[in-house]
Formats: structure tokens, sequence, C-alpha cells
């Protein structure tokens, strides 16, 4: 088991954390197997979208805002991040990705996505290859 650390900035952004999940990867030495990526948080989530085309990460957040309007949850009422909840649980806390010949088999355009709701945070992302 691995870890990844990551200071977010923003309240709301998509980092991609690829190039870290790789390297790991490859220093694990499992030539086939699975790649789980887990994000211990309930205000993050874990995606795998394009990643050559940086816009799409700005049009999944503007979704996610235009569905899940900020202020209007329950949760508000104890510490003000409803919204980044339900995103996080839509999207998801982790993504589990075949390795083959030491490498990640993801698609031409792919790439693995830390999803921040509740930023700027500290964030840890547990990365197993088996």
């Amino acid at each position: 088991m691995d870890t990844i650390s990551i200071s977010t900035e923003k309240k709301n952004e998509v980092i991609d954390i690829t190039e870290d999940v790789e390297r790991i990867v490859s220093k694990s030495r499992i030539s086939e197997g699975i790649c789980l990526v887990y994000v211990p948080h309930s205000t993050a989530a874990i995606t795998i979208n394009e990643d050559y085309d940086k816009k799409v990460c700005i049009d999944l957040l503007d979704a996610m805002n235009k569905l899940i309007p900020e202020g209007i949850w329950q949760h508000d009422r104890e510490d003000g991040n409803g919204a980044a909840h339900v995103k996080s649980a839509i999207i998801g806390p982790s993504v589990t990705i075949p390795i083959k010949d030491s490498k990640l088999i993801l698609g031409t355009w792919q790439g693995i996505m830390l999803c921040e709701f509740d930023g700027p945070r500290d964030r840890k992302i547990v990365v197993i290859c088996k």
C-alpha cells in the first residue's frame, strides 16, 4: 500500500494524479493484476476521465455545481458542506484499474483524477497494487 499526498488549492477542483499512480505501479513490480485508487475523505472523490483536454475537468465541475447547488442541504446546518458530500457520493471514492505488462490499462485519453469538493485541504490517496 502506498499513499499520495496532495494539498488542494480551491474549493472545487479536479487534479490529474495519473503520473503519481503510474510511479507506484512501476515501483510495485506487478506485471499483471489490479490497482485500487481510493480517497478516504467524504468530500473528495476519484474518477477516470479525459486528461488530454483540461477543459473536461472544468466541464465536470460546472456540471456538478449546476446539478448540486450549495446551501440547500440538511447537512449545511452542521458545517456548510452538504453539496460536497453529495458530489463525492455520486462520483465515488475509488476506481480499480487493470495492470498488464506492469502498466495501467487506461484508454488513450484517460487519466485518474482526484475531485476536490470542499477545499482547500490536505488529501491522502491510497493506492494498492495486487
